[in-house]
């Protein structure tokens, strides 16, 4: 089921901005805010990124230094 959601507040050069960015993809506000929300919405906070990203590394058992890294980074320029 779809809900409304109200913003309150939004000054005048933020709203201005947005209804821009939507008229460039000839878009309303509506459909452009919604689209936006969406993206937002599918992607993680950091803060569980970074959570699942340290789980990952604790059950893979590896770690790699910052050394290691700088070497292959130096390694892979020449």
């Amino acid at each position: 089921m779809a809900v409304q959601i109200t913003i309150r507040n939004v000054p005048d050069d933020v709203r201005d901005e947005i209804a821009a960015q939507a008229a460039e993809r000839r878009q309303s506000m509506q459909e452009y805010l919604r689209g936006e929300l969406e993206r937002l919405a599918a992607r993680p906070s950091v803060e569980s990124w970074l959570a699942e990203t340290r789980r990952r590394v604790e059950a893979a058992g590896t770690e790699v230094s910052a050394e290691e890294i700088l070497a292959a980074r130096d390694a892979d320029r020449r």
